[in-house]
């Protein structure tokens, strides 16, 4: 995917852990609809305090597509659907695949999708071609 007019911060600030930034926002070349996406270095552990931080970052995400900010900030980005996507090193364990449904649910209602996407880490313990 080809996302055009890509703005990434600083790394140490950014990812599920900080709900007040939005780790990438661009506009995909290829679908034209705007991406936000989000970033989960971190191994999933079943946590409240992780399901509270993913829910606060979709729920900043979705403010921000919804309440006017992006309009105000890119009126050239009116009428484009738009996408959130988590990207994640690993992948995402019971508890938050049931949120990430709910949440899946709630912003299909709005006409947003979301996406999930799950790093590569090779093809198991096995594996020697990394």
């Amino acid at each position: 995917m080809a996302i055009e007019h890509e703005r990434e911060p600083d790394v140490s600030s950014t990812g599920v852990a900080n709900a007040a930034v939005i780790d990438l926002f661009g506009v995909d070349g290829k679908s034209g609809e705007v991406v936000l996406a989000m970033s989960e270095p971190r191994p999933w552990d079943g946590s409240d305090e992780r399901l509270h931080e993913l829910q606060e970052k979709f729920n900043a995400y979705v403010s921000f597509l919804l309440d006017g900010e992006m309009i105000a900030a890119h009126p050239e980005l009116t009428g484009k659907a738009a996408r959130i996507e988590l990207r994640c090193d690993h992948m995402p364990d019971e508890r938050a695949l049931g949120l990430l449904n709910l949440i899946h649910d709630q912003v299909a209602l709005q006409d947003i999708e979301m996406e999930v996407i799950v790093a590569q880490q090779g093809c198991g313990d096995a594996c020697r071609c990394s």
